[in-house]
């Protein structure tokens, strides 16, 4: 069971309560990552906001042997506040977009179709409509070690205006409302460049991709699809 600390602020309960919630769904957004070929061993990291505290997965843990007592918490300056584990070395990253952005959950994976991807072009072609759901052209974040200020720098120049970026020689990021949209979001991505390469590979003829007014029409339809509440999809 998490048990906050002082430092955590307001009602134990409430904050408790919030934070197990928050705590299984970085857990099992981990977990799915691994089940769909998104990261290997304990590659790729998950976090989620809870107030202004950040629930992260911790570093060097296969995902599958993590249980209540093993959340890490911080706080958006970074400092440790609950849990014996260290946390992502990727930590700088995902506090950088929090504090950037209005995320509330981030999955950060190693797809393979997106990292070859990253290796050979600037931004991924618009092959697909579904490039809206992340605001536009999905860039390619400069190349910088990982789990440094400067990687970070890189992904936010990156996410300008876009909720999702490529990362060179390194793998997605990905931010939304809640991980089940970011995780989603990263789905269709890593979908996006496997789609790319297969059309490049053909050798026949250059790719069609879509224009960026096209794209501004879908982003406006995904506005109003599905139920209502519902997170946007395609169709």
């Amino acid at each position: 069971m998490i048990r906050p600390r002082r430092e955590a602020g307001g009602d134990n309960a409430f904050v408790r309560d919030s934070l197990e919630k928050a705590w299984s769904d970085v857990v099992d957004t981990a977990r799915r990552s691994v089940a769909d070929g998104l990261v290997v061993g304990t590659s790729g990291n998950v976090s989620a906001r809870a107030g202004d505290l950040v629930l992260v997965t911790p570093t060097g843990v296969p995902y599958d042997r993590l249980g209540p007592d093993d959340a890490v918490v911080v706080d958006l300056a970074g400092r440790q506040l609950m849990g014996e584990l260290r946390p992502t070395s990727e930590l700088p990253m995902h506090l950088a977009v929090y504090r950037a952005t209005e995320a509330r959950a981030i999955v950060h994976t190693h797809a393979p179709h997106a990292t070859a991807v990253s290796t050979l072009v600037d931004e991924l072609p618009l092959i697909h409509y579904m490039a809206a759901a992340l605001g536009g052209r999905v860039r390619v974040a400069d190349y910088a070690t990982y789990g440094t200020d400067r990687l970070a720098a890189a992904v936010l120049k990156a996410l300008r205006d876009r909720t999702g970026c490529l990362m060179r020689n390194h793998g997605t990021l990905v931010y939304a409302d809640t991980l089940g949209r970011a995780y989603d979001n990263t789905a269709q991505l890593e979908w996006m460049c496997r789609v790319w390469l297969l059309a490049e590979s053909a050798g026949v003829r250059t790719p069609r991709t879509l224009s960026g007014r096209e794209l501004t029409k879908v982003a406006e339809k995904l506005r109003g699809y599905g139920q209502p509440g519902a997170a946007p999809d395609e169709d």
